[in-house]
This record gives structure tokens, sequence and C-alpha cells, in this order.
């Protein structure tokens, strides 16, 4: 190592190994001790500290005050060579205002471990190494998969459980969809019809009332929907049921069920007119759609067959009949 000595200022470098493998690396320690008046300027460094030997990697500068009253400067400098051959280390310039000092020059002798053959295609400097298989963690992720769905399993036969022997809080069946549809209807006509609130000056309400006790029926009755449709879309479905006879249930004949469409038709347009149109229907209208509702119930609804031991009538006489 070259110490240069001048107006109290000492510059050095070393190399930690003067012999290297292709591509191994070693550490370049450049130091520089002065007097705390001094200003020092160290050499800048880019990516190769000359042609062949590349820079992998440059520490910052440390400064240390000595116990003298003086400073010490260091840095150290990573290399690497891809090149076999003898490199001279050219000397580091410190320079400190108008003077320049240089370190000693060195040497780096970069080795090939391996003889190439040049008639073979260019391979990797070292073989490929295969990474370890992390056994763990695809236990855990496994055991992690399974715990997702345990948790889903038993949240679903839970569930299932429940609702198959929780006691029921349900609310009860309404008692209206038990008795038959022209028993109800016919009940909520008696008590529109005693009512008389079109008498009222209530026309619209009559009106409404009315229509939805015969679409409830329809519903019940015939399977149509009649409350959740328009009443264009209740007559075109009853106009298959009671002019083209498409039911065999219904105990009316076609010319029968074509005269009663016909009035159930100008009811439902009636109460469509003062529902949405403020008309103003006259006291004869009004009768007549309550007369309408009463004939379309009774002309239309389920035939009892007295065969059937769902007859109360039937029921009885078997009742008696028992000894």
């Amino acid at each position: 190592m070259f110490l240069n000595i001048l107006l109290a200022i000492v510059v050095s470098a070393s190399i930690d190994s003067t012999m290297l493998m292709l591509g191994d690396q070693t550490d370049l320690h450049l130091q520089v001790t002065h007097e705390a008046s001094e200003q020092v300027q160290l050499p800048v460094f880019g990516e190769s500290l000359q042609d062949g030997i590349e820079i992998v990697n440059r520490s910052g500068v440390d400064s240390t005050i000595l116990g003298d009253g003086r400073v010490q400067l260091s840095q150290t400098l990573t290399l690497t060579s891809f090149k076999d051959s003898l490199f001279a280390i050219e000397p580091l310039a410190v320079t400190s205002g108008e003077d320049t000092f240089w370190t000693e020059s060195m040497a780096l002798n970069v080795i090939q471990p391996f003889e190439v053959d040049t008639t073979l295609a260019i391979t990797d400097i070292k073989d490929i190494e295969r990474a370890p298989i992390w056994w763990w963690g695809i236990i855990r992720w496994v055991l992690l998969g399974l715990l997702i769905a345990g948790v889903f399993a038993a949240a679903y036969y839970g569930v299932m459980w429940y609702r198959k022997h929780r006691k029921s809080d349900e609310e009860p069946l309404n008692p209206e969809l038990l008795r038959p549809a022209d028993e109800v209807a016919l009940e909520k006509l008696d008590a529109i019809k005693a009512e008389k609130k079109w008498k009222d000056g209530k026309v619209k309400e009559y009106q409404t009332e009315l229509t939805d006790v015969v679409r409830e029926y329809i519903g019940r009755r015939f399977g149509v929907q009649s409350t959740e449709k328009t009443s264009d879309e209740t007559l075109r479905e009853m106009e298959t049921i009671l002019v083209k006879g498409q039911r065999d249930d219904v105990p009316c004949t076609k010319e029968e069920g074509k005269a009663l469409y016909g009035r159930l038709k100008t009811m439902l347009q009636t109460a469509d007119l003062v529902k949405f149109a403020k008309w103003h229907t006259t006291p004869d209208e009004n009768e007549s759609a309550l007369t309408t509702a009463y004939d379309f119930v009774n002309s239309t609804k389920q035939p009892e067959n007295p065969e059937s031991p769902e007859n109360p009538a039937d029921r009885k006489e078997e009742e008696a009949s028992q000894p």
C-alpha cells in the first residue's frame, strides 16, 4: 500500500483480493486522512472503475474524527469482472484545492475457472438450480381451503337442520284460502252491498272494492292473477275461458259465458273510468256492477261433485251408516 503524504493529507487504497474468479466480487477500500481545516474531494465513480472492471455497489463516504484533530474519510467499492485478464488498476485521484493526490496502482487477476469450448453454444456460467418445494406452505393453503369448506358445509347443514327441526313460528295460513273461493267472494259482496258506499258519494272506493273482490275470485277460481294484471289482460284470459270454452269446470254454456263475459267487460271498464278518468256513474250503473259481480261468481263457481267423499252431505251419510 502506497502512502502519499503532502500537506498533512494521507491517501491510501487497498483491495481485499487480488485474484478473482470470473463473475465473483471483491471490495476496494479508499481512505483519506487530512486536517479538519482541509477541503478534500474524493473521486466520482460511475458504473465501472475502468474498462473490464465493473462497480457493483458503492458505499457512502464515511467520515471519522480522529483524536489528533484530523478527519478520516472512507469509501468502499464492490468490484466484479467478466473478463479473463490481469488488470492494472490505475491510481485513484483525490484533490484538495489545486493539489492532487494519487493512490498506489493495484493489480487484479480475473481467472476463468473452466475452459470455454468456442465450438459449443453459449451456456450459463452456473447450472440452473431448482428451488426447493415449500411443503409447509402447500400444506398450509390446503388446510386453509379445507377449513373454509368445512365452515361453509357446517353452516349449510346447520341451516337445513334448523329449518327441519324449528318450531313453526310462521304466520298461520289465511283462513280465507281454506274456504271455497265463491263463498269468500259472496261474503265480501254482501258486505259491500250492506255498506252502499256509492250512495254516500264514495263511488271510487265502491268500484275499487267491488272489482278487487272479483279479481281475487278470478285468481283463486281460474288461476288468473288478475290483481297483478290490467283489465284488458284479465279480459283476454277470461275470454278464452268463458267465450271459447277452454275450461271443462265452468258450469255455464258458451252462450251464457259469452253474455257473462260482456257484462264482466262492462263492469271492469266502467270501474277503470271511475278510478282513472274520474267518471261519474249513475245509480243504475252502480247497482248493475254489483249484480254483475254476484252473477259472475254464482255462474262460474266450482260445481260440487256429489260422488266425491269431500261433499259434506256425503260425509254425513257415511258417518251415519257406520256402526
